[in-house]
């Protein structure tokens, strides 16, 4: 079995989905500690985005979890549930604006292989944080590797220059072990690369696609000026 260390792979340039859907819901009564459990990025937060970065709670609620971001000690953006507790297997927990750098790896770690071993990972990156006491005693769900996978899809969708889905691990490997070896990192990866096959609803699915003006196959009776005259 590998080391968590190690647990990193990149994302192709072909396959990038098209869209996917995340069934998400802010955390009740998180807003008020986004200005104080995370800072403005110092790149853009659409293109400078290039990683996503694997966690493990440690500890076995979401409410446990998020005592950090109360207390302004570090911060996420999402927050798989565990099993144990009604939201699993039902949507997963958003913390912190996508815009804005959350506080889920310290600024001195880097690695060579991750974007070129740049420091200040928060900045370029996106933290997903999985429920769970990181104890033989208490194995991920299946539910929690497929969600944690959508989150990783949504992103390669979302962000045009995500490359890397790392573990935090391997970017601080002398003090975190994290998602830890219980976490189905094989199917992770399989089910980042090739989806389950429901990235988004089929009535979206089936909506017409944009297209450049003058490109569009016209109605009868229609003209190019839109929707108003």
């Amino acid at each position: 079995m590998a080391a968590p260390r190690t647990y990193q792979f990149n994302l192709p340039t072909a396959g990038r989905p098209d869209d996917v859907m995340l069934e998400e819901t802010w955390y009740p009564g998180i807003r008020p500690y986004w200005e104080g459990a995370s800072s403005r990025r110092i790149y853009d937060p659409i293109l400078g985005v290039r990683a996503v970065v694997i966690h493990a709670t440690a500890g076995a609620s979401s409410d446990g979890a998020v005592s950090v971001i109360r207390d302004r000690k570090a911060s996420f953006h999402w927050l798989v549930p565990d099993e144990n507790e009604p939201q699993h297997g039902q949507l997963v927990w958003a913390c912190i604006p996508e815009a804005r750098a959350a506080w889920h790896v310290r600024n001195t770690c880097s690695h060579a292989d991750v974007w070129g071993g740049a420091t200040k990972v928060n900045h370029w990156s996106l933290g997903i944080e999985v429920v769970n006491t990181q104890q033989a005693s208490d194995p991920f769900s299946a539910w929690q590797v497929e969600a944690t996978a959508r989150i990783v899809r949504y992103c390669w969708a979302k962000y045009p220059n995500l490359k890397h889905v790392v573990s935090h691990a391997r970017l601080d490997p002398s003090r975190r072990s994290d998602p830890g070896t219980a976490f189905d990192w094989d199917r992770f990866r399989q089910l980042v690369l090739a989806g389950n096959g429901h990235d988004v609803p089929r009535a979206l699915a089936a909506s017409t696609r944009a297209t450049p003006r003058g490109k569009r196959a016209k109605k009868a009776g229609t003209s190019d000026g839109g929707c108003c005259p």
